[in-house]
């Protein structure tokens, strides 16, 4: 007899939490235990700790649900938005009186009022006042019945059927762009980290080449300095990081005598000269050079710019009004954290004293007032930081790049970061994201990122993920989503455990996606899901209805262990790449470097790695034998550079509508950006700065060369 099912399971059932999964190999069923449920429930905030707190959750929940009149946010087509449901509390019979306002986009109200009866389970259906158009519609209602006048608000937001088409958007052609992490970037006039003008450099000689676009690595905030310098790991997923500013490119030099005395003093030129030559990053000192010279421009910014209300001044209010609280928090964590945490960073806001650990404190508004020139100043980074790359986009569209830029949404940010402490609620602890165990690791991946509450993020009416999209959208015609199918379900990981004593939670994705679907729509920009791993059955037919590109990795496209499937096999509806951020680059691929470097890290055994060159050795041999077969290269035993173009030529003639080749196998180059599970004392990652400069590339007649060739085999 099947035992009756525990409040327990009732309420993690109810908040998403599945049961159980199949492993990647598919041969195993693994389930969720008890202890993982309480966990992830108090991570929602949910006592679940014993049978008698779950059923009080549930009656809670249950309450509440009967009391309100209506859900905080609902995400609905355009043929469903001419109704509204209103749940009316207590009663089930009988005509009630309403008032029901919708919010206009002028910011008018247009109300309708009258009585009517709710239905046998107490829904009242109500038109609206106006059929709304695709878009965020504030609604209102009052009640009127038994001398109670209960209310209700819900944010309408009308979403259209899909993301914009890309095969529309494309024209039916088939494009290729260039991939760039954008820090890596190598230029004589640089100060050490590639920057915006280097992008709008990037964007004219793709253009020439024949591009569709740039993509780019995340360019989230980072801290820049220790180990806090991966771009999917970011302080914010909003605003981003001002390292890429372009220090020539800002416009107070008129106004900063002191900055050009500042620059040529000897130390500073000499800094200048190491930093550009150095082939590993050093974020710390990049940034404290930069600094120094934007906060001497932000004097000057302040000086002839702010004090006059110049059309500058104008502008940097604009932006700061239209960015609101968001930019308020963020600007304030940076001073913060600056007064707080020392330098370097000695603890991260948890360790804060309390009365700054919260953004709403009285404590934190005072800080803000006494020290706004410090708060500006950083708000005024990340309006110089979007006017560049706005210049750097409007370059590209200039330039013929008939998508522009191709930006990149990290799945998450770092819990000791500024949307972590300005969403609490939302980013939560006692859990990290992760992947569970899988033939690369039996513990799972725990990649110390904490999750979005999905309870809380529809109580907040998604208020969070609009501001992310908007900001990843802003001056691209295309966006990719890091790990798609965390908008599907995501595997969390009791902090203290592995990922054995994970388990997935659901997400509200047809909402999510509907949402990314009108702001994509209003950007005008093709979506792309990194939808790479443990794929469940559904995610690729839900990718396809709202017009969301695939990606397709050539490392992965296989026929066998060691052969690749033809280039005719990919599929259209996707982003075909050689590799990722991931991934050692096709010259290192051959040469065995990333099979090296396990090795070197520790992360695989000695015997392991001679086995896995073996293995490569065969992968070789296949890969050369295929791009053969597709006559990209001439028998016999080519050497590295020329199996290298062969496979960009390869991705090329794909059946794929979006192509993207990175720099690095433009180059040539054998490093990674990237070791995972690897630490910073064993692999500097994301820290590899290009071999060849800018400069050198753009004149490099064999590259450009090359890229001739995959424009026309695109074309």
């Amino acid at each position: 007899m099947k035992e009756p099912k525990t409040a327990l399971h009732t309420l993690a059932e109810r908040a998403g939490i599945l049961p159980s999964y199949v492993e990647q190999s598919g041969r195993e069923v693994r389930h969720t235990s008890d202890a993982t449920r309480i966990a992830l429930l108090a991570a929602m905030g949910f006592d679940a700790s014993d049978e008698q707190c779950a059923r009080q959750a549930l009656e809670a929940w249950d309450a509440r649900d009967r009391e309100r009149l209506l859900p905080p946010v609902r995400v609905v087509r355009a043929e469903h938005a001419t109704h509204i449901a209103i749940r009316v509390p207590g009663r089930r019979s009988g005509a009630v009186g309403w008032n029901l306002a919708q919010r206009m986009p002028s910011g008018e109200d247009v109300e309708r009022a009258g009585r009517s009866a709710p239905d046998e389970h107490g829904i009242l259906r109500l038109r609206l006042p106006v059929v709304p158009e695709p878009g965020y519609h504030p609604i209102r209602i009052r009640l009127h019945y038994d001398g109670q006048h209960p209310t209700g608000e819900q944010l309408l937001i009308v979403v259209p059927h899909s993301c914009p088409s890309p095969r529309k958007r494309l024209a039916g052609r088939k494009v290729f762009g260039l991939g760039v992490n954008l820090y890596a970037v190598r230029s004589e006039r640089g100060w050490g980290a590639g920057d915006l003008t280097d992008l709008t450099r990037l964007v004219k000689w793709g253009a020439a080449q024949g591009a569709a676009f740039v993509g780019l690595n995340p360019l989230h905030a980072l801290r820049n300095t220790g180990g806090d310098v991966s771009p999917y790991s970011p302080l914010s997923r909003i605003y981003r990081n001002p390292l890429y500013i372009d220090i020539d490119a800002v416009p107070e030099w008129s106004g900063a005598e002191a900055v050009l005395a500042l620059i040529e003093a000897p130390d500073t030129t000499q800094a200048l000269a190491e930093l550009r030559d150095a082939r590993w990053l050093d974020y710390e000192r990049v940034w404290k050079l930069k600094s120094a010279v934007l906060e001497a421009l932000y004097e000057a910014f302040r000086r002839t710019q702010l004090d006059r209300g110049t059309a500058r001044a104008r502008a940097f209010r604009d932006y700061v009004d239209r960015e609101g609280r968001a930019l308020d928090d963020f600007a304030t964590f940076q001073a913060l954290e600056e007064q707080l945490s020392g330098s370097p960073r000695e603890r991260s806001w948890h360790d804060w004293p309390a009365e700054f650990r919260d953004p709403g404190t009285a404590e934190v508004a005072a800080f803000r007032e006494q020290h706004v020139e410090r708060v500006d100043y950083h708000r005024w980074l990340q309006f110089e930081l979007d006017r560049q790359l706005h210049l750097a986009a409007r370059a590209a569209t200039s330039a013929g790049l008939s998508l522009g830029l191709y930006q990149d949404l990290a799945i998450g940010c770092a819990g000791d970061g500024s949307d972590a402490w300005a969403n609490q609620s939302l980013l939560i602890n006692g859990v990290n994201l992760g992947s569970p165990p899988d033939q690369y690791s039996d513990n799972g991946q725990d990649w110390g990122l904490p999750p979005i509450n999905p309870h809380a993020l529809v109580e907040q009416q998604y208020a969070y993920w609009i501001a992310v999209l908007r900001e990843g959208l802003r001056h691209g015609g295309a966006l990719r989503i890091d790990h798609i199918l965390g908008l599907f379900r995501q595997f969390w990981i009791p902090q203290g455990s592995t990922g054995r004593d994970g388990a997935y939670v659901q997400f509200p994705t047809q909402d999510l996606l509907g949402i990314l679907a009108l702001e994509a729509t209003r950007a005008g920009a093709i979506i792309v899901g990194e939808d790479l791993g443990t794929v469940p059955p559904e995610v690729p037919a839900t990718l396809r209805e709202w017009e969301i590109l695939g990606t397709r990795v050539m490392y992965f496209e296989r026929k066998d262990e060691t052969g690749f499937k033809p280039s005719a096999e990919y599929d259209e509806l996707a982003l075909t790449v050689v590799n990722t951020h991931d991934h050692v680059p096709i010259a290192g691929f051959l040469a065995g470097r990333d099979i090296e470097l396990r090795r070197h890290t520790g992360l695989c055994t000695a015997e392991a790695a001679a086995q896995a060159l073996v293995n490569r050795d065969a992968e070789r041999a296949a890969l050369t034998a295929l791009l053969q077969a597709e006559g990209l290269l001439l028998e016999g035993d080519p050497d590295s550079p020329t199996i290298c173009g062969a496979v960009n030529a390869f991705v090329c003639a794909t059946p794929s509508l979006m192509v993207a080749l990175s720099l690095e196998d433009v180059m040539g180059e054998e490093e990674p950006v990237n070791v995972p599970a690897a630490s910073q004392e064993a692999y500097p990652s994301w820290r590899r700065r290009l071999a060849m400069s800018l400069e050198t590339l753009i004149g490099e007649p064999d590259v450009n060369a090359m890229l001739g060739a995959c424009d026309a085999r695109r074309r």
